[in-house]
């Protein structure tokens, strides 16, 4: 198999993307726990209950992306998450070293996954998002 440098570049933005979304989801869920996950939530005043949907899209999300199964959609499905982490960063500057973290992770976070479902699925991919735009 000849893969352009293309193909390559965007199947290792695929891989890492998605490892960064599982490491984070099983991260909530084996570390910090569902219940202590939904307490941060309300902490930091988004409903408890969203944890979990969080926590499943990450796992989810993340498998996907690393498979290269549907990577496209679940790139941009990942977009409100990383969106939602903007939200409780925003106040604390730009600096992820300033105390409660910056705002800047999450949306260069957002950002990748946008281009990676701009570029697509990349090569070695399990199935493809779509026959258009393949690269």
């Amino acid at each position: 198999m000849n893969f352009t440098n293309t193909q390559i570049a965007t199947t290792l933005l695929r891989v890492t993307s998605g490892s960064m979304l599982l490491v984070h989801g099983l991260t909530k869920l084996l570390v910090f726990t569902p219940a202590g996950t939904a307490g941060f939530f309300e902490s930091i005043g988004f409903p408890g209950f969203l944890a979990y949907p969080v926590m499943a899209g990450e796992i989810v999300l993340g498998l996907a992306m690393i498979l290269g199964v549907y990577s496209r959609l679940a790139a941009l499905a990942a977009v409100p998450i990383m969106v939602g982490a903007i939200i409780p960063h925003a106040s604390a500057g730009f600096s992820f070293s300033n105390p409660g973290g910056g705002w800047e992770y999450p949306v260069f976070w957002s950002l990748v996954l946008i281009v990676q479902a701009l570029l697509g699925d990349g090569a070695l991919a399990m199935r493809k998002s779509s026959t258009a735009a393949r690269t």
